[in-house]
């Protein structure tokens, strides 16, 4: 059996591979067509012209849906092992409600174009970037409550690094795209898609988009490190019948029927 059979961890494999899949093709596209500069543009601006902005979106919306069933699943591991701690369960559902809002996010972003309606596409990021740095710091939290006991030290510290490195690159592109959204370096700044050494607000333009891929790759590279744990879950869809027929009749006892849902038991 390959590493990517067993159990679920094929969710955050698929999830990791199409997400770098999104981003490359897209770029590729918008760079080959000359609708962006090859060196370093906003993650969004690969995905703000046709053809690839139709690409950027279907792509991205099915990234959204992989990453809702990978933070499920995550939930529904974290509360089987830690059945009875308050505390962990109580961040165990916030996770749940930060990420699948992340998720609902990615889904305005990829598909209302900055260029287009650029209150909802901000909204969006902040959503998925905003919301989605918190679920990684909550997860990071569980890591660090369950380690030793239920998985080693060594996870609550890589999750831990990604954390800080999501902060920093997150402080960064705030920081420097507030600056240069302030209304300095002109009111175009939004629908621009090609950038010269010589404009003003140049630098500080390559430091956010610099800081936005760093920060998406964070996010990448966290749930790299649910592989591991989702090879020790398998998941079951169980159907609760009541009645033998569908129509509108008094209930009576039948056999409920399990189905393996996506995987094998371990």
């Amino acid at each position: 059996m390959w590493w990517f059979q067993q159990g679920l961890s094929f969710l955050p494999s698929a999830l990791v591979i199409w997400t770098a899949a999104a981003f490359i093709f897209s770029y590729i596209t918008a760079i080959t067509l000359h609708h962006v500069d090859p060196v370093l543009p906003y993650i969004s601006d690969t995905g703000t012209v046709a053809p690839e902005k139709c690409l950027f979106g279907a792509m991205l919306n099915v990234t959204a849906v992989l990453c809702v069933a990978t933070i499920y699943v995550r939930y529904k591991q974290v509360h089987a092992l830690n059945p009875e701690e308050n505390r962990i369960i109580r961040l165990n559902k916030a996770g749940l409600v930060l990420g699948l809002l992340s998720c609902l996010g990615l889904s305005i972003v990829a598909n209302f174009q900055k260029t287009t309606l650029f209150l909802a596409h901000v909204s969006g990021a902040v959503l998925t970037f905003g919301l989605g740095s918190l679920y990684m710091f909550v997860q990071t939290i569980l890591s660090y409550q369950m380690q030793p006991r239920i998985h080693g030290k060594q996870v609550f510290w890589i999750r831990l690094l990604m954390v800080i490195w999501c902060a920093v690159s997150a402080f960064s592109m705030l920081t420097c795209s507030s600056l240069l959204y302030n209304g300095s370096f002109g009111t175009d700044i939004v629908q621009k898609l090609h950038w010269n050494p010589e404009d003003k607000g140049y630098v500080l333009h390559m430091i956010t988009t610099a800081a936005e891929w760093s920060m998406s790759f964070s996010f990448v590279c966290f749930f790299l490190t649910y592989i591991r744990d989702f090879q020790k879950i398998s998941l079951r869809v169980e159907a609760n019948l009541q009645g033998l027929t569908l129509y509108d009749t008094a209930p009576c006892p039948v056999n409920n029927e399990r189905t393996r849902l996506l995987s094998r038991d371990l």
